[in-house]
C-alpha cells in the first residue's frame, strides 16, 4: 500500500534516504523533550526518529496517510496522532516540543508562525521548505530576502539554513527546490510585554519596504519623540534584528 500524494494538501513525498537521515540527525535530540513531525505522509522522517526512542507526536491530516503509518510502523497507535498542527494547543502538554518536519509548502508560513506564537514551548525546529521560504527566513539586512518574516522569526529563533534539496527526490516532484533550515530557541528577553507592538512596527515597516520609515509607520502612528530618530531615515529592510527590537523599546 502507497499514500496517493494530494495536490490540496500539498504532498511531495520525499523519496531518498539518505537526505531524510540527514534531516533527522540535524536536530539535537534532548531526552525530556517530544518529538513532533508535521506531515509525516508514508514516515520517511518517521522511522529515523522512532529510533531516537523518544516520545513522537504526529501531526497528520490524511488518513490514507494516518493508516499506512499504523499499518507499517507497529510502534505508532492512536495516541501518536494529533490531527492538525495549525489547530493543536501546545497547552495540553507539558513538556518542551521540538518541531520537525517535510512541511507542505501551501502551509509554510502559517507553521512558522504558530511555532512563534509558541516558542516558550518550542526550543528547536528542524524543517523542509520551499526554497524561497527557506532563504527568506534565514535572510539577513539589506537584502532582497529580508522581511517580515525574516525580522519575526529570528527575533525568537537563531536560524541556520543547512541544505538545499533537489526536486528531483520528491514523489511528485515539486516545481521548485527546497531548503532545509534549523530554529534554536534565542532568549527573546527583548520582546517581553513588547511582542504586539514588536510585530505591529515590523509589519507597517516593511508594508512599503522602498519608503524610509518616517513613512512608512505614519500607518500606526509615530510618537513625536521618534520624529528625529535616526531611524526614520532608513528603509524596514536596512535595520536588523536589534535595531527593531530598540526601535520598539523606544516607541
Amino acid at each position: 500500500m502507497n499514500v496517493r500524494a494530494k495536490k490540496h494538501l500539498g504532498q511531495h513525498f520525499l523519496t531518498n534516504e539518505a537526505i531524510a537521515e540527514q534531516i533527522v540527525e540535524s536536530m539535537d535530540f534532548i531526552s525530556d523533550e517530544i518529538i513532533l513531525e508535521v506531515g509525516p505522509g508514508m514516515g520517511v522522517l518517521t522511522k529515523y526518529l522512532i529510533k531516537k526512542n523518544q516520545s513522537i507526536l504526529l501531526a497528520e491530516i490524511d488518513h490514507e496517510s494516518i493508516d499506512y503509518l499504523k499499518q507499517n510502523y507497529l510502534n505508532l497507535n492512536e495516541s501518536n496522532f494529533i490531527g492538525d498542527f495549525l489547530k493543536f494547543d501546545f497547552s495540553e502538554i507539558q513538556q518542551q516540543i521540538a518541531v520537525i518536519g517535510n512541511f507542505p509548502y501551501n502551509i509554510s508560513s502559517q507553521i512558522l508562525f504558530k511555532i512563534i506564537e509558541n516558542y516558550s514551548q518550542i526550543p528547536q525546529m528542524v524543517g523542509m521548505f520551499q526554497k524561497e521560504v527557506a532563504e527568506r527566513v534565514a535572510a539577513v539586512p539589506r537584502t532582497k530576502d529580508y522581511g517580515i518574516l525574516s525580522v519575526l522569526v529570528q527575533a525568537y529563533y537563531n536560524v541556520e539554513y543547512l541544505f538545499t534539496v533537489d526536486e528531483t527526490v520528491f514523489n511528485p516532484p515539486p516545481k521548485v527546490k527546497s531548503g532545509v533550515i534549523k530554529l534554536t530557541r534565542n532568549p527573546s528577553e527583548g520582546l517581553k510585554n513588547h511582542e504586539i507592538l514588536f510585530k505591529k512596527i515590523v509589519k507597517a515597516g516593511f508594508g512599503q519596504r522602498r519608503k524610509k520609515l518616517s513613512n512608512s509607520l505614519k500607518v500606526i502612528g509615530i510618537p513625536e519623540k521618534l520624529a528625529d530618530h535616526r531611524f526614520m531615515t532608513q528603509r524596514a529592510e536596512e535595520l536588523s534584528v536589534s535595531d527593531f527590537l530598540e526601535l520598539t523599546h523606544l516607541w
